[in-house]
């Protein structure tokens, strides 16, 4: 099983990926935590993504792409995997297509969460305070400007990967807006 997640910042990608990656056991590969990790710890890739991701802005194609590959290419990741924001550019998915077509693998589907971005930034300060309630510091994005910043990133750079894969047959449209477990139910059903 190779999945790539779609949908806004706070759709709920990366719940619904750790779900899919348990049900077909296959890693979920988030390129935001392997960013925040290589943040964490002071890589070249971290020190360059930081200012860029504590702003609210999407990290440049060439950053993410080595970030993937590298990824990519460990054992566990070889029989399958979830993708939760990556690709975010039409110049991503190609290069994913070129990396896994480099391995005679295609992907088997996209899944898209629909959500209503009004709810969504309701949910994001929702997510901050119970970060903040467990005596956790938030994530840096989980503020409404952020947020607000990167919806309008979102929509001018990612959304249009809902057509080019739409094109290519392997979109499959969720509504991301119900409850967790139903969302899950309906994509498990979408992929049957």
């Amino acid at each position: 099983m190779r999945l790539v997640m779609l949908g806004p910042p706070g759709a709920g990608k990366g719940t619904q990926g750790q779900r899919l990656a348990k049900h077909f056991n296959v890693p979920q590969l988030s390129t935001g935590d392997m960013l925040r990790a290589a943040v964490k710890v002071e890589s070249p890739i971290g020190l360059a993504a930081k200012s860029i991701m504590d702003t609210g802005g999407l990290v440049g194609d060439d950053l993410v792409i080595g970030c993937v590959q590298e990824r990519l290419s460990q054992d566990d990741a070889q029989r399958g995997f979830i993708l939760d924001g990556f690709p975010r550019t039409v110049a991503q998915a190609k290069a994913l297509d070129e990396l896994l077509d480099a391995s005679d693998l295609r992907l088997t589907g996209v899944i898209e969460l629909l959500v209503d971005e009004e709810k969504l930034l309701q949910r994001i300060e929702k997510r901050a305070a119970e970060a903040v309630a467990k005596g956790e510091e938030p994530r840096a994005d989980d503020n409404p400007d952020t947020m607000r910043k990167r919806l309008a990133s979102y929509r001018e750079s990612t959304a249009v990967l809902s057509n080019f894969y739409y094109n290519q047959g392997r979109l499959l449209s969720i509504d991301g807006m119900r409850e967790v477990d139903r969302v899950s139910a309906d994509i498990l059903e979408a992929l049957s």
